[in-house]
């Protein structure tokens, strides 16, 4: 049903602008309403993350070398700790003769790869000082798709790396206190909180609070090897007593296969040589050379303390606790120190800076996951919200993204080490093989001094990966390496599609051909119809101003209500009003409605669908109390063709009647009408940009702005050059924004013009890309 009111407009109607057509707006459309759980939230995150830092500290968030060190390696240099166990957990399942005869050959075995890993890592840190690792270089040199499958690899061994790293140190921690086995996965679990909260609240304020536990632990292993040293050349060095028995028909010499499994478990010593390589733009300058000479203390620090630890297990005959209580850096310790109060004294410590060496360990994922991840958001494979830096220089969303999925395998697996180890190392050395092969492709290619020299190392290094890659996966295949096998696919597909996704915006953004025309067009206005007087009252006014062609009200009724008040209500000026029968959702009524109406609008028209709106406080409470607001507005995003623009009346603000109103209008200075002032918020240029300034052009403001929140001054650089030459009459204005926020600059932006001539009221247009 439709009414047409016969009245004229009335310019003293309530709620009108001060034009001719009607009076001021509501103080409400001027006011800020202060959110209250936003606000809370706020001090809250300052608590815990600390202040925010502003981007031109994030040089200033470099490392020196020492802390890089407790950053970057207390993944590598903490797997000395369980490294040596892993090569006897296969070795004695294995039941064979001399397996304490093997360990020190294969553990020789495996450092041997790690001088080729180092050496090969220093070609890649010197030829991308940008950082990176794996990825990049394999980007670079064998294209996106093969990045993604050593990007991936890399991702998922951080994942993992975080969940071995926390069940590690917790059983380092039950070996001490074997009543807390029980409690294992809460424990683990608390780590990764502790470990997260750290890392949010900065790289180099993570750096320095972890510093402390890596180098207790390098000093204790140090004490470990002299006393054991010691009592080695003095003869007090005896094995100790186990119960490893064999009966006569099980025993049997070591086979190729044992030894390759045995070496394949071991493997996980040399994993976290590519994290230096990943963050060389977290270094001091010059960052290269600081990351190479990082890299090989790291590298010996490793050889010496693994290497020590397997020659001290080989001589004492210490086998792995079945039952997982004990370790055998615990029981080497036991051993090496004694009995007494000091030996007490020093096996406690041995194992509390085991604990947290092995717990920190995990803080070298926390640095390169999130920054491996905003590679590949960057590269549009994740989502793009990854690039983003959080209040203190760091990947907040990649951290808490890592803290998440290694919770997930922490509950899953029980914070067992030994069901954790068969799905680690997979990964990581099918992105060695990338990476040392991809240089060798740069290095044939770009032909720098001492090029032959460094595809030698390179192309030595992506053989030794490859083979090692190919036997983690042959011996560990029944022990959990499959899992790894099948979820890199299945995780490459999900990349792939989120790829796809963003390709066919980009396509469908930038395409010329669905560019809308840059003309003034007029405005055809549905109001849904919400019952409050003051909210219509509101909209109304707005939408008078902006010079429709047409204004309905439309009101949703249910089969059976009393809508003739409504027909029957005074006009406020020469709106249309209808009723639209709702049987069932209101939402899908008032979508069907505007679709309806969509067809009626000319090329030279659009139509603008105004959402009244009461806020009282902003935050839960509000959400909850304006759900059927929220799903009308969530219906209509979706409809082509239709803008929805948001008028808000904030409760409690003085609601003036007519004459005062045309009182506050004459009073104005020359008796000017109030000032619109239309305002385009543009992150891009693209067609949903060059819309909303279409869109903005048809309220027929009194000025036009096109402002842009500089969060990377490059990127800002390029968009104002395009923008600007596109659009030279409406030149984009840049608004600098220290702290990578986007709403505060632009909010101050508003208060500014609201300040310098309070008779104004500003129309905000945020483009959207709905698919």
């Amino acid at each position: 049903m439709r009414t047409r009111p016969d009245e004229e407009l009335d310019p003293h109607a309530p709620g009108l602008e001060g034009t001719g057509r009607g009076t001021e707006p509501p103080p409400s459309t001027r006011s800020i309403l202060r959110p209250r759980v936003p606000q809370r939230f706020r001090h809250l995150k300052r608590l815990v993350v600390g202040t925010p830092l502003s981007t031109e500290r994030l040089v200033h968030e470099r490392l020196g070398k020492p802390t890089a060190l407790a950053v970057f390696a207390s993944d590598n240099l903490s797997s000395s700790a369980y490294a040596t166990e892993e090569i006897l957990n296969v070795l004695v399942k294995a039941a064979a003769i001399g397996i304490f005869a093997m360990v020190v050959p294969i553990t020789l075995a495996l450092l041997g790869v790690l001088a080729i890993l180092l050496f090969s890592y220093r070609q890649t840190i010197k030829s991308y000082p940008q950082g990176g690792g794996a990825y990049l270089v394999t980007r670079d040199n064998f294209g996106l798709l093969p990045a993604q499958v050593a990007g991936v690899s890399l991702l998922t061994d951080y994942i993992l790396t975080v969940a071995v790293s926390v069940s590690a140190g917790t059983a380092a921690l039950t070996s001490a206190f074997p009543s807390l086995h029980p409690l294992r996965v809460v424990i683990s679990l608390s780590f990764i909180i502790v470990l997260t909260w750290g890392n949010l609240r900065g790289l180099k304020e993570a750096g320095r609070m972890f510093a402390v536990p890596t180098y207790f632990f390098i000093a204790m292993m140090g004490v470990l090897f002299v006393v054991g040293a010691y009592r080695f050349a003095t003869g007090g060095l005896h094995p100790v007593a186990t119960n490893l028995t064999f009966a006569h028909e099980e025993l049997k010499n070591v086979g190729l296969f044992v030894i390759l499994h045995a070496f394949a478990s071991g493997g996980a010593a040399v994993t976290g040589v590519e994290a230096i390589s990943n963050g060389v733009p977290a270094f001091k300058s010059p960052e290269w050379r600081n990351a190479r000479t990082t890299l090989m203390w790291m590298g010996s620090l490793l050889g010496i303390m693994f290497l020590g630890l397997s020659v001290l297990t080989a001589r004492l005959h210490v086998v792995p606790d079945p039952s997982g209580a004990k370790t055998v850096l615990a029981q080497v310790g036991q051993a090496v120190f004694g009995h007494g109060a000091i030996a007490t004294l020093a096996y406690f410590m041995l194992q509390a800076s085991t604990m947290l060496i092995l717990v920190l360990a995990a803080n070298t994922s926390y640095a390169d996951f999130p920054r491996l991840a905003s590679f590949l958001a960057a590269d549009r494979f994740l989502p793009r919200q990854l690039t983003r830096y959080g209040d203190r220089l760091v990947f907040s969303n990649g951290i808490v993204v890592l803290a998440a999925f290694a919770a997930v395998l922490v509950i899953v697996f029980q914070a067992s080490v030994t069901r954790l180890i068969p799905l680690y190392a997979i990964g990581v050395f099918t992105s060695f093989t990338f990476s040392q092969a991809g240089m060798v492709v740069h290095h044939r290619r770009e032909r720098e001094p001492g090029w032959r020299r460094g595809m030698v190392i390179n192309a030595f290094g992506a053989v030794v990966t490859a083979v090692m890659t190919i036997i983690i996966a042959y011996t560990k295949f029944t022990d959990g390496a499959w899992v790894i096998l099948v979820i890199v696919p299945v995780a490459l597909a999900g990349l792939l599609s989120v790829h796809h996704h963003y390709k066919e915006a980009a396509e469908l953004l930038r395409n010329d051909s669905r560019r809308c025309p840059m003309d003034y067009p007029r405005q055809r206005v549905i109001i849904p119809d919400t019952g409050d007087d003051a909210n219509m009252r509101s909209a109304l006014a707005y939408a008078q101003r902006v010079f429709p062609t047409e204004v309905r009200i439309v009101h949703l009724a249910s089969p059976g209500d009393d809508y003739v008040e409504f027909l029957r209500r005074p006009p406020i000026g020469d709106e249309v009003r209808e009723v639209v029968l709702a049987d069932g959702s209101g939402s899908h009524a008032l979508k069907s409605y505007v679709r309806k109406v969509r067809k009626e609008v000319g090329p030279g028209e659009i139509l603008n669908v105004i959402i009244p709106e009461t806020v009282t406080e902003l935050g839960l409470r509000h959400i909850v109390r304006q759900r059927r607001i929220q799903r009308l507005k969530e219906a209509l995003l979706a409809e082509s063709g239709v803008v929805v623009t948001n008028v808000v009346h904030h409760e409690g603000y003085e609601d003036l009647e007519p004459g005062v109103r045309a009182a506050r209008s004459a009073a104005r200075p020359g008796g000017r009408p109030w000032r619109h002032v239309v305002v385009v918020l543009v992150s891009a240029v693209h067609n949903a940009s060059l819309g909303g300034l279409r869109y903005a052009r048809s309220l027929g403001g009194d000025e036009l702005r096109a402002i842009h929140v500089e969060t990377d001054a490059v990127e800002s650089q390029k968009l104002v050059e395009e923008w600007n030459k596109l659009v030279p009459r409406t030149p984009l204005e840049v608004l600098a924004s220290p702290y990578r926020q986007i709403t505060r600059p632009a909010f101050e932006w508003v208060r500014g013009v609201l300040d310098a001539d309070p008779h104004t009221y500003v129309t905000i247009v945020i483009p959207e890309f709905v698919v």
